[in-house]
């Protein structure tokens, strides 16, 4: 993508960069010794470490970007707008579908507030929803029981999800992985489907990647997390490697807000 912003936009996008914790989720920023990212994270002091930050600061942040709260800033409601836009193009697709997503079963791996399941849930999907923050999933069933639909919301990180489902959603949630983990994230998300999956990235073009290093230049105190960008090319090899098809695509874009969004299909 090579979308051609003016000046002051591209500067608003620098000044998000500098203070990217402070509007986003991501994986907070471990020392010298200690992983760097959930998958890598495999002792239970490194977890309980990225599940504290989603369970105070990152949840009471997240759960004001993903509501209708005003007490979000432009950069907030930027990216509130962006994430609105992708689930919606999920929604879509699904009201697209031939077959219809009710009584089928679901799988949202990181599904936050539940702001895609819930949702889901409505149209009659049977839901297993999670997220590594019990702040978040406990939230989403909160909200699920506030408009009278039901499903499984229940605390657990990505990797140690288990089951059998119609479709695996994961949206917005690679962006806390490396690229040397990707392969292994998108085999396991692949492994508990059935049919389909729905993954969304942030994909790493020189754009994107500009910006991004632009932001690292600067210090800041709220830069206490860290964000990764990812191939294309990387996430479409081990979705095939996985035995999957990609068949249907979209891009979302807002001034802060960038979400590659693809559905695969088993082959």
């Amino acid at each position: 993508i090579s979308p051609h912003y003016n000046n002051t936009t591209m500067m608003k996008q620098v000044i998000f960069l500098l203070a990217i914790a402070g509007a986003s989720a991501f994986v907070p920023t471990v020392g010298p010794n200690k992983p760097q990212s959930i998958l890598s994270a495999t002792s239970i002091d490194d977890k309980t470490e990225v599940r504290e930050y989603f369970n105070t600061e990152g949840f009471n942040r997240w759960n004001k970007i993903y509501s209708e709260s005003d007490e979000v800033n432009s950069v907030q409601l930027d990216i509130r707008t962006g994430h609105d836009q992708t689930i919606q193009k999920i929604l879509n697709w699904i009201s697209e579908d031939e077959v219809s997503i009710k009584g089928k079963t679901v799988c949202d791996c990181g599904c936050g507030v539940g702001s895609l399941a819930i949702p889901l849930a409505q149209m009659g999907a049977k839901i297993s929803a999670s997220d590594i923050s019990d702040a978040m999933s406990t939230e989403a069933a909160r909200r699920a029981k506030q408009v009278g639909v039901k499903g499984k919301f229940y605390t657990s990180d990505l990797e140690s999800v288990k089951g059998s489902y119609d479709t695996v959603t994961c949206v917005d949630v690679a962006i806390h992985y490396p690229d040397e983990k990707m392969s292994e994230m998108i085999s396991h998300l692949c492994s508990l489907s059935k049919d389909r999956v729905m993954f969304s990235f942030a994909p790493k073009t020189w754009y994107y990647v500009f910006l991004k290093k632009i932001g690292e230049l600067f210090p800041g105190p709220s830069k206490t997390t860290r964000a990764y960008l990812h191939e294309e090319r990387i996430v479409r090899d081990a979705l095939t490697k996985a035995g999957f098809e990609v068949t249907r695509e979209e891009m979302t874009a807002t001034n802060f807000y960038f979400s590659r969004l693809l559905e695969a299909k088993r082959v």
